[in-house]
């Protein structure tokens, strides 16, 4: 854990690693508590009728004890893995606890994917059980037959024919005890694929370690959790880091109450209701959640808010969200900064003055990152290059599953590459400039797509937008916009040179997008990041 300073030099000078020798996820975050009082509130599950139902350390020890002695007894072992095709309810949690107890491998599938995406995380993985619920068994056993490695289908809903297991019937009549499993922090217990921006989706395998990994930066973007009070809510998706890794586990380590509430598709009014209605201390949000929220009108004058710490990340906000978030909810939005591999690394706290607009912060405390060339070396200030992790890292993932090549390619040395284009100024801040195959490169100039993005969002005619290179002969790339307008816009040859003229006399007249094209929503991943592949290989582009 932290050591709360006042300051960053002291924060980041005073912080150490201890990691045991042994350590289990499920413990930590679920024995640990309920060994010392059974009835403090974990969980909080909200229902589409708004009844609220607490869970209780007591319970998920007792309910994550059942169902691991039901996975031990259908066959399961130490590192077989298990995929978890849920929701955000009381059962993903109860699985995950169940399955690090085990000393099995979780791998959580987001509920978005369609079958392809399903088929190949299911095959590649070699998953032997997959816990589902009764909605997506038509799918799962469609798959079966060319899965198998897949022996066991549980589902968590009571009538489920399909299933081999059930959890009312299987699961509930289990032993509430069960004998933890002692796992070192380096033995495998996690496994989230890659959100697949580029090329098929990798499995990046994770140690027991991971949780302690992140600790400390979950407590700095949220102004040193935890405090009296939190209580934590994400709308992210459990099956996504963030959601998971920057959130759930986290906070359960800490003691810290989260909202369990199972959000159909991300809807800025109704988040910003449940907030004023659960009085919701601490927030993370994805970069396209917050400017989805940003088109909601007057928020601070019809919602009661009493948010103490909102945390983002996945790419950079730019000054126009972050001075929306300050005027209209009297916060400044902490940003962090990591990647499935190697997450949570680079952070802000603007209550001990580590917060810069346009940056994605400054090293997390234990963490080495630095602006490195091609060939290993560290870059002066300002230079572009690649952001880069030094290792040993708790936070860093243990390898890619099943691609021993593609694990070698992530490093240079003893540095691991991110993949990301950025720089860092004289006073320690990061700035992201985008994916190595992101950045545009027109007429001579390496242009970012972020700075270009924040500017076109602050026209008041773009909701959300998205910028990609397109091949020209004459300047090798130009900048190509594609932007989502507000409900009250149309496109237009008189818009699309208002745009241009509004980026290219706050930015450069090398920056202005030459290009636009107008859409209804961009390509995202489920975790909200835009897929600018895909706008590249749009037959427009």
């Amino acid at each position: 854990m932290l050591t709360p300073a006042d300051n960053y030099p002291d924060l980041y000078r005073n912080f150490e690693w201890k990691i045991p020798e042994f350590y289990n996820i499920g413990h930590d975050v679920c024995d640990k508590w309920a060994e010392q009082d059974p009835n403090r509130i974990a969980l909080y599950h909200r229902l589409d009728d708004g009844s609220l139902t607490p869970i209780s350390y007591g319970s998920l020890r007792e309910q994550s004890n059942q169902l691991a002695n039901c996975l031990q007894r259908a066959g399961l072992k130490p590192e077989d893995r298990v995929a978890l095709l849920l929701p955000q309810c009381p059962q993903t949690l109860i699985a995950h606890i169940a399955l690090y107890k085990l000393g099995a491998i979780a791998v959580p599938i987001a509920m978005l994917f369609g079958e392809d995406a399903l088929d190949y995380r299911l095959r590649d993985s070699g998953a032997k059980m997959i816990i589902t619920a009764h909605d997506q068994l038509n799918r799962v056993n469609r798959l079966r037959g060319r899965l198998p490695e897949l022996t066991h289908c549980l589902s968590i809903d009571e009538g489920s024919q399909d299933a081999d297991l059930v959890w009312q019937q299987d699961v509930v009549n289990q032993p509430t005890g069960f004998d933890l499993h002692q796992s070192r922090p380096d033995d495998p217990a996690l496994m989230i694929y890659t959100s697949g921006t580029t090329g098929r989706a990798k499995g990046a395998l994770h140690g027991h370690r991971v949780l302690l990994g992140h600790l400390p930066g979950v407590q700095m973007p949220h102004n040193f959790l935890p405090q009296e009070d939190d209580l934590f809510w994400t709308p992210s998706d459990w099956a996504w880091a963030g959601g998971l890794l920057n959130c759930l586990l986290p906070c359960l380590h800490f003691g810290v109450p989260v909202i369990a509430y199972k959000f159909p598709k991300f809807d800025a009014e109704a988040a910003f209701a449940l907030m004023d209605e659960l009085k919701i201390r601490n927030t993370y949000m994805p970069p396209t959640a917050i400017r989805m929220l940003k088109q909601v009108r007057n928020p601070s004058a019809r919602y009661n808010l009493v948010l103490r710490s909102f945390g983002s990340g996945g790419e950079s906000l730019g000054k126009e969200v972050l001075q929306w978030a300050q005027k209209e909810l009297g916060i400044t939005i902490n940003e962090s900064y990591g990647q499935t591999e190697c997450n949570l690394m680079l952070g802000s706290c603007a209550e001990i003055g580590v917060s810069r607009p346009g940056a994605i912060g400054k090293q997390i405390p234990g963490h080495r990152v630095a602006i490195i060339d091609d060939k290993g070396q560290e870059l002066p200030a300002n230079s572009l290059g690649n952001i880069a992790v030094h290792r040993p890292n708790p936070v860093m993932f243990l390898r890619y599953w099943n691609n021993d090549k593609a694990t070698q390619e992530k490093f240079i040395d003893d540095w691991l590459l991110t993949g990301d284009q950025g720089y860092q100024d004289e006073d320690g801040y990061i700035f992201f400039v985008g994916r190595d195959d992101d950045v545009i490169n027109s007429a001579g100039y390496r242009i970012g797509p972020g700075e270009i993005e924040d500017c076109l969002t602050s026209h008041p005619a773009v909701a959300l937008c998205a910028v990609v290179g397109k091949a020209d002969p004459e300047r090798t790339q130009i900048v190509k916009a594609y932007i989502v307008l507000q409900e009250d816009e149309k496109p237009s040859e008189t818009l699309t040179k208002d745009i241009q003229h509004f980026v290219k006399t706050r930015l450069a007249a090398h920056e202005y997008p030459r290009e636009i094209s107008y859409l209804r929503e961009l390509p995202m991943t489920t975790t909200g990041k835009i897929i600018r592949r895909k706008l590249k290989e749009d037959p427009r582009a």
